[in-house]
């Protein structure tokens, strides 16, 4: 299963949850909202831009 990264719109609470499906129904951990949204990950930005963030690193061949 994916580990996500969240947001609440209500509380302004961020959290990580692993969910079964990408359309699964995620409720924010600290006030049982439904108002989240995913967040774009860091390492998901990094590895689908085919550019590494450091200077040593070698982009993968299979995101280009």
């Amino acid at each position: 299963m994916p580990l996500y990264e969240y947001a609440c719109m209500d509380c302004g609470t961020e959290f990580e949850e692993l969910v079964s499906s990408a359309d699964a129904k995620v409720v924010c951990a600290k006030c049982k909202s439904e108002n989240v949204t995913r967040k774009f990950s860091t390492f998901a930005s990094s590895a689908f831009s085919g550019k590494s963030s450091c200077g040593t690193c070698k982009p993968s061949s299979g995101f280009s």
